[in-house]
């Protein structure tokens, strides 16, 4: 398949909540492969945004689209095979408090797959490594876990049935910078060693300016532009120069450590 094929297609979307309007008229596509920030101002719907994609809210009106399927006809059983290509890190990783990490990550599996104990227990055990968490992780609770150490927990669990696209919702919320960074780097190489599409809810600068391939600003209930940062940089609309050319804005990315990381993607 064509490296831009669209993995995600939004059109005409609206969201609301009672009289609130939240999305009207939102058109977004998502090209396979890439790592896509969304970002806008506070009440702009970025979150509501990627809970409507993945079935959490039900849209007023327009379509959806994913992996070329049109969501809201498709059958309950078809819907959540389909559900299996994708994972999802909510804020703080929400994981169950009751249930270890193990057990967290093995949800999906007993929600999808009949697979014996023995083999859960060994993915479990996989996922754990694979975010950069020790192996002994997987026995503890989700009170006895950092913030870091919680969202890497919650990714091993998006992440435990091979998905082929990950929604992000402020994946670095919460953390120091250079917890922050190292989260965005892990994702960064996930995305490329497992050949995910990445859906990124943030506010975070960093992250869009380290591993973001294209960013959607969201503004006026509908996603205003779609482009690289240098599309950004360049754009006239008063939000978007407030955001990308405030003071935390040029510390982002005026720092050595941020530009390193652009030149690594190339």
């Amino acid at each position: 398949m064509n490296a831009d094929a669209v993995i995600i297609r939004v059109r005409g979307l609206k969201t609301r909540f009672g009289r609130q309007v939240v999305h009207d008229d939102l058109d977004l596509d998502v090209r396979r492969g890439e790592v896509i920030g969304i970002v806008g101002g506070s009440g702009t719907g970025k979150s509501v945004l990627l809970r409507t994609i993945v079935g959490l809210n039900r849209p007023a009106a327009g379509r959806i689209e994913v992996f070329g399927q049109d969501l809201a006809v498709l059958p309950e059983a078809e819907r959540r095979r389909l559900e299996r290509r994708w994972g999802v890190l909510f804020q703080d990783g929400a994981l169950f408090s009751s249930l270890t990490v193990a057990q967290n990550i093995q949800v999906a599996l007993r929600e999808h797959l009949h697979l014996p104990q023995p083999l859960q227990d060994e993915i479990a055990s996989l996922k754990i490594v694979l975010v950069g968490l020790p192996a002994d992780a997987g026995g503890k609770f989700p009170s006895e876990l950092s913030g870091g150490m919680r969202k890497r927990a919650g990714l091993a669990r998006a992440l435990a049935l091979d998905p082929e696209l990950l929604f992000l919702d402020e994946p670095t919320a919460g953390l120091d910078p250079i917890g922050a960074a190292a989260f965005d780097q892990l994702i960064r190489r996930l995305q490329r060693s497992l050949n995910l599409t990445v859906f990124m809810v943030t506010h975070d600068l960093d992250s869009l300016h380290a591993i973001c391939d294209r960013i959607a600003v969201l503004a006026e209930r509908r996603v205003i532009v779609v482009g690289t940062m240098r599309d950004m940089l360049a754009h006239p609309h008063p939000w978007i120069r407030e955001y990308f050319h405030g003071p935390r804005a040029r510390a982002a990315l005026g720092a050595p450590a941020g530009l390193a990381a652009v030149d690594d993607r190339s």
